[in-house]
């Protein structure tokens, strides 16, 4: 069975794992948030270069695992693989998504 992501969320793990961070204005919110490793990137322009960095250093895979939504979230618990001690490990990404587009993301 596969999981039914959301578009913005769906999209958002096909440019992580085909290394096509120039897409990221395509679910990304102009103002959206990320948190990841301690750090806070804001801007498509940020995001855009963390996901070209990341990509780089870790060379990773998302691999969905399970989804749920509520209080105006949707966590995704995933499968995270790549060049970093304990790989694979599994992870929440926590969205917040308006108006069809990642408004923030949280990744712990």
């Amino acid at each position: 069975m596969s999981l039914q992501l959301p578009a913005p969320v769906e999209r958002y793990i096909q440019i992580a794992n085909s290394d096509a961070p120039e897409a990221v204005p395509e679910c990304f919110a102009s103002d959206a948030i990320v948190r990841d490793e301690g750090e806070t990137y804001e801007g498509v322009a940020a995001i855009r270069n963390w996901m070209a960095a990341t990509k780089k250093k870790y060379g990773h895979t998302i691999t969905p695992l399970e989804l749920a939504e509520g209080d105006g979230q949707t966590v995704l618990k995933a499968r995270l693989a790549g060049s970093f001690p304990g790989s694979p490990i599994v992870v929440n990404f926590n969205f917040v998504l308006v108006d069809g587009k990642i408004r923030s993301l949280a990744i712990g």
